[in-house]
Parts: structure tokens; sequence; C-alpha cells
């Protein structure tokens, strides 16, 4: 009989050569002698099966990971739509976008400036990571679609998204910066104050946007803040994060602890309060969190330490309130349109066409462009990566 070949002399001995020198060797009684002889147990075999090998594409191996796997093949078909103008429309995958840098990142992902080749048209480029399944990413696309229809001034243009390895890709129009970012440069950095008349020229803007999401799309925005707020270098200012980005943060809020949303109205911290939900009326609480802290140069609001401490302040205690100064003075009927827009009882709180009726009637502003054009200038120069969304 021939000798079973062996591991310590032969350094491509394996499991497979062994079973096969013995099933070439008999039947399997003959074969269980022959293990037994052998003192070979193949229950507790000290060989190990030698993880299966791949290339990553830098051609380095790498060993196989299931769930790694599974998001490369997710990954292969995810395409979308991209609708620059409507003479320009593009099918595109990320393979179609070439990346210039990141210019922003928050809790739910990053933004960064990228280039779209086939057009060489340059825009900002939101990655989010996504929690939802392919039911619900077909349907904010059909949401997105209607979004792109929109020729509202006051909202930042979308183009187009796609579902990529876990995340949502959401392509929109550059902005220069956010307002969050921008009035902390001019009170910190410069010095200076941001003139009434910008921001009744913010305020305009931010209710006009706000009342075209909800007549027109139907949509209530939830997350009024200043880094949703964004301005370019012709004075330009729009309201972006809503629809199918504001969806999908939600989803993501949904699978961990939100902790603190400092621009949240009472009745959306506290649903208890309110035994009819929450409405537009809540954006409207944000908006005015938002003027307060643009017109100061500083939140309303002490820091939190907790949600608890969130919940006693904003729900309990009394609503932040804009008044005159030793440092600052408004006018008086801009002072009455941000307090009103902190009243505690929503009911009694104004609504969209209130607002813009309100300010129509008590304010004619002259909008100082060079102001705005101005400080961005001196911006770049501090900071050459301008962000446009800090989520």
């Amino acid at each position: 009989m021939a000798t079973p070949p062996s591991p310590a002399g032969n350094p491509h001995f394996s499991i497979n050569s062994f079973q096969g020198f013995c099933s070439l060797s008999g039947g399997d009684e003959g074969n269980k002698a022959k293990r037994k002889a052998l003192k070979l147990n193949f229950a507790s075999s000290s060989f190990k099966i030698a993880p299966k090998i791949m290339l990553n594409p830098s051609g380095i191996a790498v060993p196989h990971n299931p769930h790694i796997e599974r998001l490369r093949t997710h990954s292969i078909e995810s395409a979308g739509k991209l609708k620059i103008t409507p003479e320009k429309q593009y099918d595109f995958t990320a393979d179609d976008l070439r990346d210039l840098g990141e210019i922003g990142r928050g809790a739910y992902g990053s933004v960064s400036k990228m280039q779209h080749n086939q057009s060489e048209h340059i825009m900002a480029v939101k990655r989010i990571r996504s929690t939802v399944d392919e039911k619900e990413q077909k349907q904010l696309l059909m949401d997105l679609d209607v979004v792109m229809s929109s020729d509202c001034p006051y909202i930042v243009q979308f183009y187009g998204a796609l579902f990529r390895e876990g995340d949502c890709w959401i392509c929109m129009e550059l902005m220069a910066t956010s307002f969050d970012k921008f009035y902390k440069f001019v009170y910190s950095t410069l010095e200076n104050v941001i003139p009434e008349d910008i921001l009744g020229k913010i305020t305009l803007a931010t209710v006009k946007a706000l009342n075209y999401l909800k007549e027109n799309l139907k949509i209530i925005h939830r997350d009024v803040k200043p880094s949703n707020i964004l301005l370019d270098r012709q004075g330009n200012i729009k309201l972006c994060d809503f629809g199918i980005s504001g969806q999908l943060v939600d989803s993501i809020a949904k699978t961990r602890d939100a902790g603190c949303r400092p621009y949240m109205a009472p009745e959306r911290i506290d649903p208890s309060a309110s035994r009819q939900g929450y409405d537009v009326r809540s954006d409207v609480w944000s908006l005015g969190i938002t003027l307060i802290e643009l017109a100061t140069g500083k939140f309303p609001y002490p820091k939190w330490n907790s949600v608890f401490d969130q919940l006693t302040q904003v729900v309990k205690g009394d609503p932040p309130q804009l008044s005159n100064s030793d440092e600052r003075e408004f006018s008086a009927s801009f002072i009455n349109f941000v307090n009103s827009c902190l009243t505690k009882d929503e009911s009694r709180r104004p609504k969209y066409r209130e607002l813009l009726v309100s300010f129509v009637k008590n304010h004619n502003f002259v909008y100082p462009r060079c102001f705005i054009c101005q400080s961005l200038w001196w911006l770049s120069i501090e900071d050459t990566h301008l962000t446009c969304h800090i989520f």
C-alpha cells in the first residue's frame, strides 16, 4: 500500500489532498481503519483553511469580508439623474464626479466640492449616511424630483442624488458660506455687527422660502438654523436642508440619541404639551431663535449640559426676547417681529402669511449688498475653504 503524503515533508500538503488519497485507497470502512491507524482526528484538526483572499483596487491582498462584499455589490448598480438645467440633463454615477475637497462636516455626514466631468459644472455634494431600505430610497428620489422642479429663488437648487455604499449623495448648488460661519466671522474677527437691513433681507428670504416649501411642495422644513441659511458672493440668500436631506437626517436620528436640538420649538421637545402636535409654527419659533443669534452674535440660551436642561429652559422657562441694549439698538418693528416668532403658545404664534404681511407692512429695508460682498472677501482671505453646510 502506498504511504500517505506527510504534512511535515510536503509543503503543499492539505486536507483535500489527503482526503483524495484516502478515496483512492478503498471504501469508507477501509478509510476509517486507515485514519484510526494513523491516529488522525479530523473533528479537532489543527489544520486551518486559509481565509479567502481578494485584491483591492490598489492590488493589495485583503481577507474576504462578507459585509464589505455586500456593500460593494450593492453600490455597483447605484446611478442617478443629474439635472443642472432643463437643457443639461445626464445619467451619472459617483465615478462621474471629481472630488475637489471637503468643505464641511457635521454629525450626519460631510459636504464636498465636486465637478461633474461631462458638463464641468461645479457643485456641492452632501454625503449623508443612509439607513433607509431600497423602497424608501426610491420614494426619496421621487420626492427629490419634485424639489428639483422648484423655481423659487430663495431655496438652494438641487441637481440630483444617488445612493452609494450606504451613503446618499445629494448634488446641489454651490454657495459661498452659511450664516452660521458668516455671523461668527463678522462679530468675532471683524468686530462688527450685521446691519438691520441685512437682518431684514435674511428674514424675508427665509420666510418666503419656508412659505414656498409649504404652499407649493407641502414640506415643513423642521430644521431652521443659521447653518441652513446660505449666501453667495452676489448677496443671494437661500435656504437648504429640506426634503430628501431632512428625511435622511430624521431617519438617522431615529436610530441614535439625537441629543439637544437647540432651535427646536417647545411643542416638539415636549409633544405632550401640545395635543395637536406641531405644524409650520415650529419653524417660526426656530426662525426667531436664529434671528436673535444673528442680531446679537450669540445663541440666546446658555449652554445645555443635557436634554433635561433643554427641556427645563425651553419648555418650562420664559422664551428669549430681543431687546435694545447699550451695545445695539433695533427698530421697534424688527423687535416686535422677532418676539412674535417666539410666542410660547404655538396657537398664538403667527404662520408664514401673517409674518409676510407684517414684514412688508412695517419694514422698508434698503439691502446693502456691498456689506455681504466685502465681508465675504475678508472671510475668503481667512478661510479659502468656505463651507456651505454644517448639518
